[in-house]
């Protein structure tokens, strides 16, 4: 072994200790390690930075924001609405959302099927009151399961079939995948619904500002329009549509008139709903259900990317202190929206334009973000920290999803690699305004992708040196003397234990000519050891940076590094202890 492999051993040892300890922040763990790596000359200098504009980095990055746009469009709470209305048991809908993840991985790219499903998660998780930790980690993990299925289902499949090619002149077929890859998927699913408990509850971290400002008694206006779906359903009803956070305080007819808003109340065009409930269960009873916003003006100019809302406090010396919305022609007079207002242990019953303001009211103010600083000073409003409320904005419908399932399509088809397709999808989605520029940033989680980017040339230097041609020797002498099984053990393992390191694709095309040449010398068929190369690939359920679906929940999971091998060990033993004798049978030696 030489110097230069022994550091690069070293560094990658190091380096995991250090995101297993916890002790220090991923990212930064990830940048001493390109330093250090760079110091010792494991990285040279030209290729420290290669990272940066690697694949797996910009799919990522473009998959949380086309998953933000999707989750804005508010289409998927929608679905769950309509399909899975009644679903709050935690087991049951873990169960749903990884079952399909794991059947769509299949046929579409992996990380796309996830992109898909995370909104809905995040919305049964909110509607079972759990943390979303509690289903991202094992839909990841289903994702992965998934992909085994077919030859379209994952990188490591596709580039077994052009091995087996070049070695016997036959490629793997689209379902020659299906047999195994399905019982592995069906195992997987079943351990993840009764073992998702070996995985710790996170939360994604918030600053201590937003878990200060905790407003949840807002009330708010709305109409039933002529095209509502409201329209002939009760009070009951409506109120669901927030699962029980919002209620309706107040209804007012066309005519003026003042009715109760009983539960069995019906509703009829025209009229007017006091809705009081904290902004996101009144943004998610409004949109669903196609009410409007009482005096909404401006917001769907052609400006309506740069149309926001802000949360604020009316101050003592305040020129609104007095007057009501509707007295002071707001909107005519500042161009601002009153969407809503809250006044400690205060129910409202008069129409939101009627309110007098007092010091101390919080209000939800839409208006232009370029105006809106200059207009509170005016009127001595204090902003309180930004919670990126989606109450009141703009919504594109399916168009987001109908950006993602084109993307989808093209790299399923093979028309364009998958990170292109996705990056596309994410302009796209903010050129078209399904995600306003403002919240990109937001979207794009830097350390995630300072942690990547800094990974994979520190990952790659175990090739440069020459470290995984040492691995494969060791691989090599040690399955000669073990019997087939134990042989196909070894290599779907170290395929396992390889891929956080190099990434699926880079494993295949290190491992598989190994598996096929000590297979021959043994005299075995080649088929099940390239099955077993391409299984082990696909099955990174260690650590978050062996595939891109494990990196993309980790940041909105909270998940830190140490979580993974909880769920995911005893996940990759069941996989390796089914996955040889079911290798062995559908393709025998």
């Amino acid at each position: 072994m030489t110097i230069p492999q022994v550091l690069a051993f070293l560094i990658i040892a190091g380096m995991m200790v250090a995101f297993i300890l916890g002790r220090w922040r991923y990212d930064l763990v990830a940048v001493c390690a390109l330093l250090v790596a760079l110091l010792v000359g494991v990285v040279p200098a030209e290729s420290a930075f290669t990272g940066f504009s690697n694949d797996i980095v910009i799919i990522v990055g473009s998959a949380l924001v086309v998953s933000a746009a999707v989750a804005r469009s508010g289409i998927m709470e929608v679905a769950i609405r309509r399909y899975l209305p009644r679903m709050t048991a935690p087991r049951m809908q873990l169960i749903v959302l990884v079952v399909i993840v794991t059947i769509l991985s299949a046929f579409v790219k992996n990380i796309g099927a996830l992109a898909i499903m995370m909104p809905i998660a995040f919305q049964m998780a909110r509607r079972s009151n759990v943390s979303p930790s509690m289903f991202l980690m094992p839909m990841a993990f289903g994702s992965l399961l998934g992909g085994l299925m077919t030859q379209i289902g994952t990188s490591p499949n596709i580039i077994v079939s052009g091995v087996r090619q070049e070695l016997t002149g036959t490629a793997f077929t689209m379902f020659d995948f299906t047999a195994v890859g399905a019982i592995l998927a069906a195992v997987g699913v079943v351990f993840l619904a009764f073992f998702y408990w070996l995985l710790p509850e996170r939360r994604r971290e918030e600053s201590g500002m937003d878990k200060a400002i905790e407003i949840k008694n807002y009330t708010t206006e709305a109409h039933v329009t002529a095209d509502s779906t409201a329209i002939g359903k009760t009070v009951g009803e409506l109120q669901s549509a927030a699962d029980g956070a919002a209620m309706v305080t107040g209804i007012v007819s066309a005519s003026g008139r003042r009715r109760t808003p009983l539960p069995d109340a019906t509703l009829r065009a025209g009229d007017i709903l006091l809705i009081e409930g904290d902004p996101e269960a009144l943004d998610k009873m409004v949109s669903q259900t196609g009410l409007s916003f009482a005096e909404r003006r401006g917001a769907a100019s052609r400006d309506s990317g740069n149309i926001g809302v802000i949360e604020a406090i009316i101050g003592e010396s305040s020129g609104l202190i007095g007057a009501s919305a509707q007295e002071l022609t707001l909107f005519d007079r500042t161009g601002l929206n009153l969407l809503a207002i809250s006044r400690r242990d205060q129910r409202f019953t008069k129409r939101l334009g009627e309110i007098r303001f007092q010091n101390g009211d919080v209000i939800l103010l839409q208006g232009h973000l370029k105006r809106i600083p200059d207009l509170l000073r005016e009127w001595d409003i204090l902003p309180l920290v930004e919670r990126g409320l989606k109450l009141g904005s703009v919504r594109k419908g399916l168009l987001p999803l109908a950006i993602l399932l084109a993307a989808m399509a093209a790299t399923a088809l093979g028309m364009v690699p998958v990170a292109p397709a996705f990056f596309a999808a994410a302009a796209i989605m903010v050129l078209t305004g399904a995600l306003p520029l403002r919240e990109v940033y937001n979207q794009v989680d830097g350390p995630i992708l300072i942690m990547l980017a800094c990974l994979i040339p520190v990952s790659e230097s175990l090739q440069s040196t020459g470290g995984t041609d040492l691995v494969a020797m060791w691989l090599t002498a040690t399955a000669v003397t073990l019997p087939g099984w134990g042989a196909l053990a070894l290599i779907m393992v170290a395929a396992m234990a390889v891929t956080p390191f190099l990434n699926n694709a880079a494993t295949v095309l290190v491992m598989a000519p190994i598996a096929a040449a000590f297979a021959t010398g043994l005299g075995y068929r080649p088929e099940a050891f390239l099955m077993a190369v391409a299984i082990g690939a696909g099955c990174d359920f260690l650590t978050p940076i062996g595939h891109q679906c494990n990196t993309l929940v980790m940041a909105p999971g909270g998940y830190r590094f140490g979580d993974y091998w909880r769920l995911g060990l005893p996940l990759s033993i069941l996989v390796v202890l089914v996955g040889v004798p079911a290798l062995m049978i559908v393709w025998p030696f």
